[in-house]
């Protein structure tokens, strides 16, 4: 009895582990700000490609900063961008905060038309006040926008 308790103790130890292991937490510029997030752990950041902030670089790596419209965060990132990457574009990167503020993205993620944002990012968009309701399609309304000023 004892060795099955012990058993399903070690069982469940590893379970938690591993889902530990896997998570992964969403924040938007303003999240980290006010919250003082360090960079301990892989997280998620989302929002708006800032206009005016892509620098890329000879190596490969690109440089920009993610905006939800209260708060920004510089994000550098080496590898090759989604090709619907570009400024004012809903983006969500993974990587990890390093010190000094600067998010070192792992992976970018654009979103694929004008229909879809990230829950997460839409979210963020809502509670800093970027977010235009009563839009026939509300998750489009400030990427439309962003999209008309750039033509």
């Amino acid at each position: 009895m004892a060795l099955g308790v012990a058993a399903l103790g070690g069982a469940t130890a590893l379970a938690l582990n591993a889902i530990s292991d896997n998570l992964v937490f969403f924040y938007s510029p303003s999240d980290l700000n006010s919250r003082h997030i360090t960079g301990a752990h892989r997280m998620r950041i989302g929002g708006l490609v800032e206009d005016g902030s892509i620098a890329r670089g000879p190596d490969g790596r690109v440089v920009f900063r993610i905006t939800d419209g209260k708060a920004d965060i510089p994000v550098v990132y080496h590898g090759i961008l989604p090709d619907l990457f570009r400024q004012g574009q809903g983006v969500v990167a993974e990587g990890r905060l390093m010190p000094g503020g600067v998010f070192d993205a792992s992976t970018v993620l654009a979103k694929h038309d004008e229909r879809y944002m990230p829950k997460e990012v839409v979210d963020a968009l809502k509670r800093s006040g970027h977010w235009q309701e009563g839009a026939a399609n509300p998750a489009a309304a400030p990427l439309a926008a962003t999209a008309a000023r750039l033509r």
